[in-house]
């Protein structure tokens, strides 16, 4: 189990760092009692269900008076406390091995893809370039 206090979930490299193949599940805990009536915790849970699909690990979310949730491996709830409900939440959670590939490359992901996209839009505007220039000399 990999424990994550507050706003430790918010980044990424935090989890990173601490992350390894023994991993099975994610927890954090969280006092969001600050945000009060706000979309705060909703905000906070969202992030919670992003690290949970970037890594594919099942998530658990305990807080005092946010939301408090059990999220799987593809980032979707399962089970929810809502914001200011007093209550024990409990489920069964299917622990999850392997790495996605955000868990092996990181923010690598982030980088390649888009210059992908990028190398591509080049490569369609040269052969379009080279087309004309074929179709000019005929």
């Amino acid at each position: 189990m990999l424990p994550l206090i507050c706003f430790e979930i918010a980044f990424p490299s935090q989890l990173s760092a601490n992350f390894n193949n023994d991993t099975n599940l994610i927890l954090t805990v969280s006092n969001d009692s600050w945000f009060g009536n706000s979309h705060g915790p909703h905000q906070h849970l969202d992030i919670a269900k992003m690290r949970a699909l970037e890594f594919g690990r099942p998530l658990i979310r305990a807080t005092n008076n946010g939301i408090t949730a059990i999220v799987d491996q593809h980032g979707l709830v399962t089970k929810v406390l809502p914001q200011f409900e007093e209550g024990v939440l409990t489920s069964e959670v299917s622990l999850v091995s392997g790495q996605t590939p955000y868990s092996r490359w990181g923010h690598l992901t982030q980088w390649v893809i888009p210059l992908l996209i990028l190398l591509s839009y080049i490569i369609g505007i040269y052969r379009q370039l080279h087309v004309k220039r074929e179709t000019e000399q005929k």
